[in-house]
């Protein structure tokens, strides 16, 4: 489920021992991988550098990370690109050497690119043209998956939905769901439509445990223009120099952390949203990305999508200031596995954004998910293959009774809609008690309107993932409530500070909507 980087690392990987049927909401193409502009952050494997890369991944992570995860995917991470490059991703070179690049909270330039500010189009196009060439991978395209089918207690296969609204059931030896985040939870975020949380919603209906839901990664820089959308504006920005500036050309960073433009992802967040909309509930002021004091770098050709993007505003890299605010972009949390995707529910492996090894703990290591969904999509592959579960008969499906009409999504698209803004306010970048309670309210009315179209026998896709973000969002703010401290990207303001006594653990959210706290 998904055809992202770790999707398609895993299907690649399945092939030479089966048959695998790759299911992905759209087009192969449209995934979050395709997004990722910045880059693909991998240790030089000759030097020191995968000591490093350990020790920065646990920095960002705020005192939460699971080291065991962090050595797999640092270890690993230099043979699954060396991999990938074998099998033809372009990543930029200078002089027949690989180009890299720095970002925030890396100790050295270890960042790989593609095309400029297009590296997860290229890791995408290549893995694509790989699983598209194996005879043992199919692709269901414009296909959801809208049901796990659990029998025995174990998952043997998967309902879909095409995009003719005609319904059928697979029968599946496992299932790995590798459908990547939910950011469309929020109403600013910086991924594409497609990122409803359904793999998440999906592994919690079938009563796999999720994990550390409460850290959503804000990126502190998309691009905020009225009526355009919360383009990203890579991070890579900042690691070529880039300035952060208030509305009176304040640089503002150094009041903030020492590490100015290129602190950890959560405070330069923070930092934004305090200088450009205070406590988050007012009107925004400007904050602006300053590149015009560069000298000796052609920004067009590094950035070249980034800049083709801000022509039609009458932006220019080298001579105007680029407005910004945050957005949601990353969840660190997700479906709870062991170190090779198994989660707590027989024949489901998870693995790249959907799932949660705690190799991210509390704050991502910028650059670090790309590399996850290559090597755990791998590892996940491989568990699945040794532990060789057979296929079982399931059920034959129920016919699906009448799609929804135009006027029920219109109506539904309310509800979804007061959703994402209802989490934006109260479910943000800083929280507190109050409005994490007030933030259970949308959700609520959005799963309320949900079961009442599907009581009516209606069915879409969109009807899918708004059940899907309405119990993603509330497994969100009930996580946030339950940690009564502010660690990496989770901030509360009425808890500021980090309690380690009580909460240097991941929280486990299960099916009662009870939240616990435990060591891997």
């Amino acid at each position: 489920m998904g055809a992202g980087v770790a999707g398609l690392r895993a299907a690649l990987e399945l092939a030479a021992q089966g048959e695998v049927l790759v299911v992905t909401k759209e087009s192969v193409s449209e995934s979050n991988t395709h997004y990722a502009q910045g880059g693909i952050a991998v240790a030089e494997p000759e030097r020191e550098d995968i000591a490093l890369h350990l020790e920065d991944t646990i920095n960002a992570g705020d005192g939460l990370v699971h080291r065991p995860a962090a050595e797999v995917l640092v270890s690993e991470g230099p043979e699954r690109v060396a991999e990938l490059i074998e099998w033809g991703a372009q990543f930029d070179q200078e002089n027949g050497h690989l180009l890299r690049t720095r970002e925030a909270a890396h100790s050295l330039p270890r960042i790989l690119h593609a095309n400029g500010d297009a590296t997860g189009a290229e890791i995408s196009r290549s893995l694509a043209a790989m699983a598209r060439a194996h005879r043992g991978v199919r692709f269901a395209e414009w296909t959801s998956v809208t049901g796990l089918v659990v029998c025995g207690g174990r998952v043997a296969g998967v309902d879909l939905l095409d995009g003719d609204n005609n319904a059928r059931r697979v029968c599946a030896r496992s299932v790995l769901i590798a459908a990547g985040g939910a950011g469309q939870v929020y109403s600013d975020t910086t991924n594409p439509a497609v990122a409803t949380g359904d793999g998440i919603a999906l592994a919690a209906e079938s009563g796999a445990e999720l994990a550390d839901l409460e850290f959503y990664q804000f990126h502190p820089t998309a691009f905020y223009f009225p009526g355009a959308p919360r383009f990203l504006l890579s991070e890579a920005l900042r690691g070529e120099g880039a300035y952060l500036r208030n509305e009176r050309g304040e640089r503002f960073m150094e009041r903030y952390h020492p590490g100015l433009e290129l602190a950890p992802r959560d405070v330069v967040a923070r930092a934004v949203a305090r200088e450009g909309m205070g406590e988050g509930h007012g009107e925004s002021r400007p904050v602006y990305l300053d590149m015009r004091h560069l000298q000796g770098v052609d920004l067009h050709k590094r950035f070249p999508g980034i800049s083709a993007f801000l022509a039609p505003y009458g932006l220019d890299l080298h001579r105007d200031l680029i407005p910004v605010r945050p957005a949601a972009h990353y969840l660190m949390g997700g479906i709870k596995t062991d170190l090779d995707g198994r989660t707590t529910v027989r024949g489901l492996y998870a693995a790249g954004e959907a799932a949660c090894t705690g190799v991210h703990g509390a704050n991502r290591l910028a650059s670090n998910s790309l590399l996850e969904g290559l090597v755990f999509g791998a590892r996940a592959a491989r568990a699945l293959l040794a532990d060789g579960l057979s296929a079982e008969p399931v059920p034959a499906v129920v016919t699906l009774s009448q799609p929804m009409t135009r006027e029920d999504e219109s109506f539904l698209e309310i509800f979804i809609t007061a959703l994402q803004r209802g989490m934006w306010r109260h479910a943000g970048l800083l929280r507190q008690e109050s409005t994490l309670l007030e933030g259970l309210a949308a959700p609520a009315e959005c799963e309320a309107a949900v079961a009442r179209f599907r009581q009516e026998g209606k069915h879409s896709r969109r009807l899918f993932e708004a059940g899907a973000l309405s119990r993603v969002a509330k497994s969100i703010v009930v996580s946030a409530r339950a940690r009564t401290e502010s660690r990496g990207a989770h901030f509360r303001t009425d808890f500021p500070n980090r309690d380690d006594a009580r909460f240097a653990r991941h929280s486990i959210y299960g099916r009662a909507d009870e939240v616990i706290f435990e060591r891997w």
